[in-house]
């Protein structure tokens, strides 16, 4: 009886966390809109993390997580830098001239770019034939997202918006890769932690010196944003990284990185039903490409991976499961 109430228990576990990382990462996309609203967005992404890191870092020295040593700061400091600058304030700011949906469309490729440039810079396996097709039919989707018209013709704020997004995706990749190989302290909490006190405290320098300090007026950031930046800081950046740890700990990484299919649906639908974001038919065939190429790639690296077990190794190293923190 104790063993089917403890199976009943972890069942219901798994369905939380799965439910946290799917809606609540694949609500962030439009977090971060209603945050920037009003709130300039190197700012506002850089206060977020602070406060997130702040929190964390505080609570895993409070439970008992050595001080980190002066070495493992200079690598998160990295990480910090390829994730949350590049990667999550290239999105943030990128979400002033995109729809959050579109957003969460082209990031949700960052898969491609993990595949591509572990084969092209960190020298990994070659891309097999469904690799490569997965790659092409991932850019092509990207391709008709934005625009067959729009890329011919070269218009600038949209077009500027996803190139953004792209090179987001990227720096996403480059900083999920590297973390693979480096020195990373041995509790990934404090890891994560000191990652986004670092990118964090990044992203203000940048706010600071791209000029944002004159934009932000305190008295005219409105409510909506505010509880937004409160959400994103509490739930995407805590509570949902808390569920994707606890998941590769209780469950396979190849069934914790479905987020990356699910997280524009939600984004997708989330953008429509709350700020009115159009979705068009192309938008549909595109998403339907962009994610589809995704399980294409993923479900083959989960076979490769099974069917070649590597050495053990910490649930944050699994290269299926690269870190995703700040989504």
């Amino acid at each position: 009886m104790k063993t089917r109430l403890s199976s009943a228990a972890v069942r219901w576990d798994l369905v939380a966390a799965f439910a946290a990382v799917y809606l609540i990462w694949g609500s962030t996309y439009l977090g971060i809109r209603f945050a920037i609203d009003t709130i300039p967005p190197f700012l506002m992404a850089g206060s977020r993390f602070l406060m997130a890191g702040a929190i964390l870092y505080a609570w895993m020295r409070r439970t008992g997580a050595a001080r980190p040593a002066l070495h493992f700061w200079k690598t998160m400091t990295i990480v910090g830098a390829l994730l949350l600058v590049g990667g999550n304030g290239g999105v943030t700011w990128a979400e002033q001239y995109v729809p959050s949906s579109i957003a969460a469309l082209v990031i949700g490729a960052t898969p491609l770019w993990i595949t591509l440039l572990d084969w092209l810079v960190f020298r990994g396996p070659r891309p097999t034939w469904r690799i490569v097709a997965g790659l092409a039919t991932g850019l092509a989707g990207i391709a008709l997202l934005v625009g067959p018209a729009e890329i011919a013709r070269g218009e600038g704020i949209k077009l500027a918006g996803v190139a953004a997004l792209m090179l987001a995706s990227i720096s996403w990749a480059l900083g999920s890769l590297y973390s693979r190989t480096a020195r990373l302290p041995d509790v990934p909490a404090l890891a994560t932690g000191m990652e986004m006190l670092a990118g964090g405290a990044l992203l203000v320098l940048l706010g600071t010196l791209t000029g944002e300090w004159s934009e932000l007026d305190l008295g005219a950031i409105s409510a909506k944003s505010a509880i937004a930046l409160i959400y994103l800081t509490l739930f995407g950046s805590l509570i949902g990284f808390s569920a994707y740890i606890w998941l590769l700990r209780n469950t396979s990484a190849a069934n914790a990185a479905t987020y990356a299919y699910v997280n524009p649906v939600v984004a997708l639908f989330l953008g429509w039903a709350l700020a009115g974001e159009s979705i068009t038919p192309r938008t549909l065939v595109a998403a339907a490409i962009i994610i589809g190429s995704v399980v294409l790639i993923t479900s083959h690296r989960a076979q490769a991976a099974t069917a070649a077990p590597e050495p053990e190794s910490s649930p944050c190293d699994d290269s299926l499961a690269e870190p995703v923190t700040g989504r």
